[in-house]
């Protein structure tokens, strides 16, 4: 492991706990079914999709479940690609945007 795949590791080591992934799941299951169930009443309620939060929906859901079930990438650019943080605010996001 090279030295900057072992400091995202490092960065990446206070959301390694099973309550945080559960929370994780938790939300985003929740996104998944209320898009699944009605599309067109979620989309209304976060104010519509256009092209850039449609992309960032569907990369936050994977990016979440990935980090739900456990799965940790070696490679550096695959751990900030599929980060919690980046993934975890904008679940956050849609969930502003959904309730408010």
């Amino acid at each position: 492991m090279n030295n900057i795949s072992q400091k995202m590791t490092d960065i990446h080591a206070p959301m390694d706990r099973a309550l945080f992934r559960a929370l994780f799941f938790i939300v985003a299951m929740f996104h998944i079914s209320m898009f699944m169930w009605l599309p067109k009443a979620y989309a209304e309620q976060v104010g519509g999709f256009n092209l850039i939060l449609t992309i960032l929906f569907i990369w936050s859901i994977c990016s979440t479940m990935i980090y739900s079930v456990g799965f940790k990438p070696i490679y550096w650019l695959w751990q900030g690609l599929f980060s919690p943080y980046i993934s975890g605010v904008i679940l956050l996001f849609f969930s502003y945007l959904y309730f408010v």
